[in-house]
């Protein structure tokens, strides 16, 4: 049974753009997955000074892999494309997070949905708007439109 699960994609390092179209691609080609859909492309200052623009979208999945599978297959994917762990939240050729996996929640040390930051940025929530609508309800009750709300969108370029 296929689950659909929602996840960001962002990179400041080497033709960012480049590297989310690439790693759509990969995602499109994942075992027992299938590329539903996926949200423009935006643009935004890094989280952390002195780091370069991100870009970021976000990318609608059906799978029937299991949400740690379907982790490790997204680690897999970052590796591929030269992902180099070195310091949380420094700058990154590609990172995958899995935003929302159906309706589960989930809280293991390696993975946490809906994503524990979510909430608090734009560079994810108004790309998720274009896949999700906009009454779509989370575990804890609020909608998508409550987090919008909440969640201006601030500094954030549609390309």
């Amino acid at each position: 049974m296929n689950t659909r699960a929602y996840v960001g994609l962002g990179s400041n390092l080497d033709a960012p753009a480049e590297q989310l179209r690439s790693a759509l691609q990969a995602l499109d080609q994942l075992e027992a997955t299938r590329l539903a859909s996926a949200s423009a492309l935006y643009t935004s200052d890094s989280l952390l000074p002195g780091q370069p623009r991100y870009t970021n979208a976000v990318a609608a999945l059906d799978t029937s892999l299991e949400p740690l599978a379907l982790l490790d297959a997204l680690q897999a994917i970052e590796l591929d494309q030269g992902r180099v762990r070195k310091e949380r939240w420094g700058p990154r050729t590609l990172d995958l997070d899995i935003l929302l996996y159906g309706n589960q929640v989930i809280d293991v040390p390696r993975l946490q949905v809906p994503h524990y930051h979510m909430h608090a940025r734009p560079f994810v929530l108004y790309p998720l708007a274009e896949l999700v609508p906009h009454d779509f309800q989370l575990a804890d009750g609020r909608t998508l439109s409550q987090l919008l709300a909440a969640c201006p969108y601030v500094g954030l370029e549609r390309l």
